[in-house]
């Protein structure tokens, strides 16, 4: 077996439970106390578990907030950042919205364009439908925490589709580590939406700059950013930077 499927397999043990005991893990994969041994500090130096006596836990910064909680954040900042990324589309083209409190508040600005918006984003649906947006929901499994769906029919369902431009959700940015989000199942989403689409752009408020959270799924030069505010002139020699 591929370290890289060893590392995937643990990640995933331990996005079921608190801790993931030495023993489990090795009954898992059928492999050597030794070999866990290295991948485990393989996986704590990378900043994707936090090991404890006798196994594994997660890192803090892998929590992610429900989608209730989150949408009650930021208000203000999140309306003008959907706002300038509504100008950016223009009518004709075809677009992924990302499941998300930020992607959603673009959604309203889109009301007079004609446009096709395809989203993961079950809490995206009342919104289109209010304002007669033509738009596609992915397949998958329902994630209820962030109302996101996510898994391989998501992924098969998007391989039909070519997006203009797509607009990607975030909860960390940094220099080093790029673009990053709590859930695994999210970043392979993520990184195949931004795959499909011949611009791609993340929505994200200040407060989102140097963060890291669990899994990265871009690097900075790869997308462009729509922030209220840039805290800091080193990304813009990253990418490019869009202020609202």
């Amino acid at each position: 077996m591929l370290s890289q499927e060893r590392y995937d397999i643990i990640l995933n043990l331990l996005k079921n439970k608190e801790i993931v005991k030495m023993k489990e893990i090795v009954d898992t994969l059928n492999i050597s106390e030794s070999t866990i041994r290295r991948d485990l500090t393989y996986l704590e130096e990378h900043g994707l578990l936090k090991r404890v006596h006798g196994g594994a836990t997660l890192p803090e910064n892998s929590y992610e907030a429900d989608f209730n909680t989150k949408n009650i954040q930021n208000k203000f900042e999140k309306d003008k950042i959907g706002e300038a990324a509504a100008k950016i589309v223009l009518d004709g083209e075809c677009i992924f919205i990302d499941a998300g409190t930020t992607t959603e508040r673009m959604i309203k600005y889109l009301q007079d364009k004609n446009v096709t918006v395809v989203t993961n984003g079950v809490t995206h649906i009342p919104e289109l439908m209010k304002y007669n947006i033509r738009a596609y929901l992915t397949g998958g499994k329902i994630k209820n925490r962030t109302g996101a769906l996510v898994g391989v029919e998501t992924i098969e369902s998007l391989k039909k589709y070519n997006f203009n431009k797509c607009f990607i959700g975030v909860n960390g940015i940094t220099s080093e580590t790029g673009y990053t989000t709590p859930d695994i199942e999210e970043a392979e989403i993520k990184r195949e939406v931004i795959k499909k689409s011949q611009k791609s752009y993340i929505l994200a408020d200040c407060n989102k700059f140097g963060r890291t959270s669990f899994v990265s799924f871009s690097e900075l030069k790869e997308c462009t950013i729509i922030t209220d505010k840039l805290p800091a002139e080193e990304y813009r020699k990253k990418t490019k930077i869009k202020e609202c």
